[in-house]
């Protein structure tokens, strides 16, 4: 199905090289490496303001690179995702959350979630697709979570190669089935099919995906990892040994990946990008107390994974790019896991036109130019059901998000409240502004409100049971379905 476009990809290239003085032997494409944690939080590096978690390696592709500062994923991992390998929108995807959007007791839930699709739909074409076609050797090792069997599986997807796995640290299975010794950490193996990858690959241009499980629950380190953290000093909310050690195992991961690209002489001609797919599991309050089974904190941020605070959706974002990002800079400017898809089709030197709708922008000009802007006033969110913390305590109800400039507000559908935040003057988003900032407050709900109507965004219900909650008139225009 996609060699037609492979073939209209490589002519199109070579046109375009042509047309410059170029020929195909003369230019490369840049290999892309593509390297994402599960659960990792804006401050879980030492390069993003940690005392505790040692990432040297990291820190080091830091320093060589470009640091996105608001750099926005998902709530969660699903739709995360999904955005990425779509370039859209959770409303056109349809894939929310991870299960099902109604979380939680029934009883303590005041609207009715829609339903929830886990798997991105096939009539998509994925980010992989895009590289695939035009001329990229493609690998994808870890997790996926958009869909695993027949059809959805990701070596069907896009990738030339696909091992997929997640769930658990030791003793994990793999899809298709690898014979893995018993004693094998998770990481470590991803690290060994990656650096395989590149050395296989190393004739021609590759997309390789290297999807951490970790740091995500259960937490389980390396063996004896986590004895160089046990005596160390808690530094901001970050105090946790095995916690620890699995970032350091991230850490080493990237470590290797960067050796094996400089061994082969690769990194001068790759673009390695090092991200997370949500925040980190921490940073809940409740009633003002802080929930204490938080893993981590992602303080100066407020919440954590789960909630559209900006705990739960701004994530690290590093680039390194010889001869194009600029050494140990960062840029605040916002992007979203949206603008990947556009961003690396761009960056590839493909016209590839996918079947659906892109959401997401091109960022390539960010990368060289530190003033440069993207052609948007705003970014999006929609989250249509539940997410629970403990009990009595919800991570997040239905709710839908807009950044704006240094503005973002958040609307909860249970009751229609509204809060805005400044976050060049509050990061930690403590002063809501909606009452002292009205018509800038009515502004962008009314643009967060036509977006959705724009894609026709799923909604969720209000309850006719005569339960525990009954919609107030009022609040109809914040559906978009009749009160009954």
């Amino acid at each position: 199905m996609m060699e037609p476009k492979s073939t209209i990809a490589a002519i199109t290239i070579w046109l375009g090289l042509s047309a410059h003085g170029l020929t195909a032997d003369s230019f490369r494409p840049p290999n892309i490496v593509f390297i994402i944690a599960d659960d990792l939080g804006w401050t879980d590096l030492g390069c993003q303001g940690s005392k505790f978690y040692e990432t040297p390696h990291i820190d080091k592709l830091a320093a060589q690179g470009l640091r996105f500062t608001s750099y926005y994923s998902s709530p969660n991992c699903t739709p995360s995702r999904a955005a990425i390998f779509s370039g859209q929108y959770a409303p056109r995807t349809g894939v929310y959350s991870v299960g099902t959007l109604a979380r939680g007791e029934e009883k303590d839930r005041k609207l009715i979630p829609p339903q929830n699709r886990t798997q991105l739909p096939l009539d998509r074409d994925t980010l992989a697709q895009a590289l695939k076609a035009s001329g990229y050797a493609t690998g994808q090792f870890g997790k996926w979570h958009i869909g695993e069997k027949g059809d959805y599986h990701p070596g069907r997807r896009g990738f030339d190669e696909a091992i997929v796995s997640m769930g658990k640290h030791y003793d994990f299975a793999t899809n298709p089935k690898v014979d893995v010794a018993k004693d094998t950490y998770l990481a470590d193996f991803l690290t060994d099919k990656a650096v395989d990858f590149i050395a296989r690959h190393k004739d021609r241009p590759f997309f390789l995906y290297v999807s951490h499980f970790a740091v995500h629950t259960p937490l389980v380190a390396k063996k004896g990892l986590d004895d160089k953290y046990r005596k160390k000093p808690a530094a901001d909310g970050h105090r946790d040994p095995v916690y620890a050690a699995m970032i350091d195992s991230v850490d080493q991961s990237v470590g290797r990946i960067l050796a094996t690209l400089d061994e082969l002489k690769l990194a001068d001609n790759t673009i390695v990008i090092f991200t997370s797919d949500n925040g980190g599991v921490g940073g809940y309050v409740h009633n003002g107390v802080v929930y204490a089974k938080s893993i981590t904190s992602n303080f100066p941020l407020r919440a954590g994974k789960g909630t559209l605070y900006e705990g739960g959706i701004r994530v690290p974002f590093i680039v390194r790019w010889p001869g194009k990002t600029p050494p140990g800079r960062h840029c605040d400017f916002p992007i979203m896991h949206i603008d990947l898809f556009p961003t690396f089709v761009h960056i590839a030197g493909s016209k590839f036109k996918a079947r659906q709708t892109l959401d997401g922008q091109s960022f390539a000009a960010l990368l060289e130019n530190q003033g440069a802007t993207l052609k948007r006033d705003a970014l999006y969110h929609h989250f249509p059901g539940y997410l629970e913390g403990k009990p009595g305590m919800w991570r997040t109800t239905p709710a839908g998000w807009i950044r704006s400039g240094d503005y973002t507000l958040l609307e909860f559908f249970e009751d229609g409240r509204l809060e805005l935040f400044n976050l060049k003057d509050d990061l930690g988003q403590k002063n809501n502004l909606a009452q002292t900032m009205p018509a800038r407050t009515r502004g962008l709900h009314e643009k967060l409100v036509a977006w959705r109507k724009s894609l026709s965004a799923a909604m969720p219900e209000p309850r006719q049971d005569g339960g525990c909650f009954a919609l107030q008139p009022s609040l109809a225009k914040h559906f978009s379905i009749p009160i009954r």
